[in-house]
């Protein structure tokens, strides 16, 4: 089982993050100013993320009650004094029939048979691999809010440019109208029409703004600040890595922890079984001590030993008990693999469609929409064409640009959402691409 390694992380936005295993540090808090890159916000999230240091400390705790499992049981002193203040005169020369005070000091050690303490071991050392597995499935739960979040933070970026463009093309036609309308060409109620336009244009800017202020926060919070102090976040929306098969990423499903955790835990239920198994065997208390007779200025070495007797409870219904937890161990291990199967299945589905859909924007809706426009627009101040024609056609622009925008932001998304389930980067799978 792989306990320490590095985890990579392939984002859609042309960069490849790599981090490294590592304990998460102090929970000081350092927050970036400037430009922020998907590596950075990485890696501040994987040693500030208040969630990730919680799965480190029960990782901590883990290792430290392996530790302490290991522990031979101490070893108990007994002290008894017996016969105080009590005297007796012997009714013959054999003095042990008096009664005379004496004092014992005994030690007495456990000993576990059965094959206790080596189940104790093995089954504390697979709460350890557990707890790691956990630690594991986190921080790619970190890595994937933070990939997402950026990218949403990315894609907020560019819907404030796009908004921003589209009020600077309303304003321009608004301009043209107001030109024709001084001119006597057309009526005033046309102007009052590109206002509209404008004001529209200003609102979605206005959202849009919001919006990835909105954005920024969460970013800033997974990496544990409430405020954003970063200028923008950089990276390239525009890089869309090939999309592998659905059976290369079923392939490589059995490395999400959430899958490659059942192997340690049907085995943690199965050292369970043995240590119940094992509590079947009584232990042994053997002792020994030292005793001194104090009338007779005389002493003796006591040794003994104690073992209880299996008469009422020989732990079968702990055995059936840890039998039950196996199987349903079994059971349930195979309920996640189906879960994560279906999960993977919907998300190669929906990052092929956005795929699909951001090839037929790219290639055949925006150009056709822009050169649409431009020529709407050029016929306009010609006189070919009326307002609304001019007002349709930006509209169908901007509906096309934000739809294409739309379709490359839930590619990205999926793209995330595929490599969390496969626990590794898409651009590792050596399958064939769609």
């Amino acid at each position: 089982m792989r306990r320490h390694g590095v985890v990579v992380l392939v984002v859609a936005v042309g960069l490849t993050v790599s981090v490294r295993a590592q304990t998460p540090a102090s929970p000081v808090t350092t927050n970036p100013t400037g430009e922020v890159s998907l590596r950075a916000a990485v890696d501040l999230a994987l040693t500030q993320n208040p969630d990730l240091l919680a799965f480190d400390a029960g990782r901590r705790e883990a290792e430290a009650l392996q530790l302490q499992a290991a522990r031979l049981p101490n070893p108990v002193l007994h002290t008894t004094i017996e016969d105080v203040g009590r005297t007796g005169t012997a009714r013959s020369s054999d003095l042990s029939d008096a009664v005379q005070p004496q004092a014992t000091v005994q030690l007495s050690q456990l000993v576990e048979l059965g094959g206790k303490r080596a189940a104790r071991k093995r089954l504390a050392g697979l709460d350890r691999d557990l707890a790691t597995w956990d630690y594991e499935a986190a921080r790619l739960d970190v890595l994937m809010r933070v990939s997402t979040t950026f990218l949403d933070v990315l894609a907020g970026q560019q819907m404030v440019a796009h908004t921003v463009q589209s009020l600077e093309v309303a304003r321009q036609v608004r301009q043209t109208v107001a030109t024709r309308v001084a001119a006597g060409v057309v009526s005033p109620i046309e102007e009052t029409r590109a206002d509209v336009l404008v004001a529209t244009a200003e609102m979605d800017a206005d959202r849009a703004r919001r919006t990835l202020d909105a954005r920024r926060r969460q970013l800033a919070a997974q990496w544990g600040s409430t405020a954003a102090t970063f200028s923008s976040a950089t990276g390239d929306l525009e890089v869309m890595p090939g999309i592998p098969t659905l059976t290369a990423l079923e392939a490589a499903l059995s490395r999400n922890p959430a899958v490659a955790r059942w192997v340690s835990e049907v085995e943690q239920r199965q050292a369970a079984l043995a240590l119940a198994r094992s509590a079947r065997v009584p232990d042994i208390t053997v002792s020994a001590g030292y005793r001194r007779f104090t009338a007779i200025d005389s002493h003796a070495f006591v040794v003994g030993a104690s073992v209880p007797i299996p008469w009422f409870d020989r732990n079968r219904d702990g055995i059936r008990a840890a039998e039950a937890a196996v199987d349903r161990a079994r059971h349930s291990a195979r309920g996640v693999e189906l879960e994560l199967a279906a999960r993977l299945a919907e998300a190669h589905r929906m990052l092929s469609s956005a795929g699909d859909d951001v090839a037929t924007l790219r290639t055949r809706v925006v150009p056709a929409a822009r050169s649409v426009f431009e020529a709407v627009r050029e016929g306009y101040q010609l006189g070919r064409f009326g307002l609304m024609d001019v007002l349709d056609a930006q509209r169908t622009l901007s509906e096309a640009n934000g739809r294409a925008l739309e379709a490359l932001s839930r590619f990205h998304q999926a793209m995330t959402t595929v490599e969390r389930l496969v626990g590794r980067p898409i651009a590792e799978l050596s399958a064939g691409s769609r």
